[in-house]
């Protein structure tokens, strides 16, 4: 192997230059035992940057006892049963995760936003047996008939619908004494511990099935990653893989504290920072921009003094946001990433300043995992500097998607080899770089956005007879879903504002179809499919 590049030419493979990580080799292990055996030393470990309510270690894992003790002696909670949670990011999220898994169940989490449409094609697909979720958040679910957990009191001035099963609360749950002696299946780390839905490669979402081993192996990567016990802020979603995984199990894991906005706000964001003395801030690249743009107005209202990195993630830094962050921001140190939810959070990382100025790049290897550069149409794999399709494997590396062989065995092969989808070359030093993205996804915000489902969508208006969805570049959200409609013969009055309305009322809004144009035909192969970068090229011919 080439110390430098990390690639061995006897089997055209990229192996992490990282130091190898320890992996804990009892079978029986589920991460949240993983955790909580971790010396925290009863320290705050979340925070309420709206309320300032503090949860210690020590009030955590009570809590987690005693709703797991509800969940298995009350609930009959067993190993494989699926649970939900639907809601915002709360203190009591994590709770909530740490107790399911600790039973070898399932956590399957939802977007907030998403429309009863979108929540009920998951259930139906995830089959879960439970949902905790907020009080406003009950209408979305009361239609599908499963007992319901509210993680918050009930509130006078919101209606619970009639038909909605709600069997208690999670206060009321906590407030139970655990035996010791709850009913409880002997959990293995490649039992499966979360579900979380992803439109992978292609197409609609699909549930990615991540086992105790992946989370701990993801852990293990965090631990050598960040050393010291920082003040973070949770800016990102806890039902997203770079939540869940990051805030709720890896830094909680290394006895971080984690502030926790509810929803993303600048100001709450920025205040939070100042007000908890924060250290490390996990944002996306609009936000980035966002703190480049306005810094003069941002330094003078905000005391940032106590920051020391930003952890970016979602699509590579340009080289003139970097510059222009680090000119105006000079003391804080920019970090990167890239991962998937198929990888469980991991992928590459920038762990220093220094690398972090290879610009363009998403960094080297995570620990313990290793990638081939494969080209897309003669499937060879290629060495330094060759641009194809990135292949990942290592112990962080998804089971597979949930009921569907045919996605799993078209991403994985059967030597574990995931394909990413991403378009990528690795250089003589062992910088991963991203160049573009054979599968066909729409990045908004660092959100999956599948130009397949909305398409679909589109095909279902009774004025539309074909439809194609392409990403449209934007400086603030990264790219954002623009359509290109053919109106059915005589619906020559359909406007671009009531194709957005129709596909609006039935997305979460970050789907939202934010630019249409009319076209005689859609440009498409032979065999059908849509020539998407034809339309691309058509749609930035402008710019």
């Amino acid at each position: 192997m080439d110390p430098r590049s990390g690639f061995c030419k006897s089997n055209s493979v990229f192996y992490s230059k990282r130091k190898p990580t320890p992996h804990p080799p009892n079978q029986y292990l589920d991460v949240t035992t993983f955790i909580s055996s971790k010396p925290h030393h009863g320290k705050v470990a979340f925070i309420d940057a709206a309320t300032g309510r503090h949860v210690t270690f020590c009030e955590l894992w009570r809590a987690v006892d005693s709703v797991a003790t509800c969940l298995s002696d009350d609930m009959g909670i067993r190993k494989g049963h699926v649970v939900v949670i639907l809601s915002p990011n709360s203190v009591l999220f994590p709770i909530v995760c740490f107790a399911v898994m600790s039973l070898g169940a399932v956590i399957t989490t939802m977007n907030p936003v998403n429309t009863p449409r979108e929540i009920a094609m998951q259930i139906a697909d995830s089959k879960p047996v439970l949902v905790f979720t907020v009080n406003k958040l009950v209408p979305k679910l009361a239609s599908l008939k499963l007992p319901i957990v509210l993680l918050d009191d009930t509130e006078p001035e919101i209606t619970i619908p009639s038909e909605a099963k709600i069997l208690t609360t999670l206060q009321e749950m906590i407030k139970r004494e655990s035996n010791g002696r709850r009913v409880r299946d002997r959990v293995e780390q490649d039992d499966t511990a979360t579900l979380l839905y992803s439109s992978g490669t292609t197409g609609t979402s699909k549930g990615v099935k991540s086992s105790h081993r992946n989370y701990i192996a993801m852990i293990e990567t965090f631990a050598a990653r960040f050393k010291t016990e920082d003040t973070f802020i949770c800016t990102v979603p806890m039902f997203h893989i770079y939540g869940l995984g990051a805030f709720v199990m890896a830094l909680h894991a290394l006895g971080s504290t984690i502030v926790i906005l509810s929803r993303f706000d600048m100001h709450v964001l920025l205040s939070s920072v100042s007000k908890y003395k924060a250290t490390c801030l996990p944002i996306v690249p609009p936000v980035v921009v966002a703190m480049v743009n306005d810094a003069d107005q941002i330094k003078t209202k905000y005391d940032l003094s106590s920051l020391r990195s930003i952890l970016c993630g979602g699509a590579p830094l340009s080289k003139e946001v970097i510059e222009g962050f680090l000119r105006q921001y000079p003391t804080v140190d920019i970090l990167q990433g890239y991962a998937l939810t198929e990888s469980t959070g991991t992928g590459a990382s920038t762990n220093t300043a220094e690398e972090s100025r290879r610009y363009g790049t998403v960094g080297i290897l995570t620990p313990n995992s290793a990638a081939k550069i494969v080209d897309p149409v003669t499937g060879e794999a290629l060495s330094v500097n060759r641009t194809g399709e990135l292949w990942l494997r290592g112990p962080s590396i998804m089971k597979g998607y949930f009921s569907n062989l045919e996605a799993t065995t078209s991403t994985l092969d059967s030597e574990g080899w995931l394909r990413t989808g991403d378009l990528c070359y690795i250089d003589e030093d062992g910088f991963l770089f991203i160049v573009d993205r054979l599968k066909e996804l729409i990045k908004y915000k660092g959100f999956q956005v599948a130009p397949a489902e909305l398409e679909a969508l589109l095909l279902t208006h009774p004025e539309i007879s074909d439809a194609a969805v392409i990403p449209f570049p934007d400086k603030e959200v990264g790219q954002y879903p623009m359509a290109y409609v053919v109106r059915k013969t005589g619906s020559d009055d359909l406007s671009e504002t009531a194709v957005m309305c129709f596909v609006a009322k039935q997305v979460a809004p970050y789907k939202r179809i934010r630019r249409v144009a009319f076209v005689a035909s859609i440009p498409k192969t032979p065999s059908g499919k849509i020539l998407r970068k034809d339309l691309i090229k058509l749609a930035t011919s402008k710019l």
